[in-house]
């Protein structure tokens, strides 16, 4: 198709703090996750799609299927919708304790 760009799975971005590849950060109103070390304010190819171990508010215990923010202040997922960006859902189920959890991003 002559209008088609992209499938949307990758974008560039280059964002206001350096990111280690595999980390999240917000990019308007979704987040997207660092394919490579990405240095501030460079362009780098950010994953805005698919399923990513992120870390979560370690006292949350989202079921599977639940929906999860970004917390861009302390830079993890959380199951608190107020003043936070939704990320995606709960890919897993994760228990209170736990450092990370498989989030579905921007799904």
């Amino acid at each position: 198709m002559k209008t088609a760009v992209s499938e949307g799975l990758t974008i560039d971005h280059a964002p206001a703090a350096a990111r280690a590849a595999g980390a999240a950060t917000l990019i308007g109103l979704r987040i997207g996750v660092a394919v490579n070390d990405v240095a501030i304010s460079t362009l780098g190819v950010f994953r805005m799609r698919g399923v990513f171990t992120l870390p979560k508010l370690t006292t949350d215990a989202p079921a599977q299927g639940a929906l999860l923010y970004w917390d861009n202040t302390n830079l993890r997922l959380t199951t608190t919708a107020g003043g936070n960006t939704l990320a995606g859902y709960a890919f897993a189920a994760a228990i209170n304790g736990d450092t990370t959890v498989q989030c579905a991003i921007n799904a």
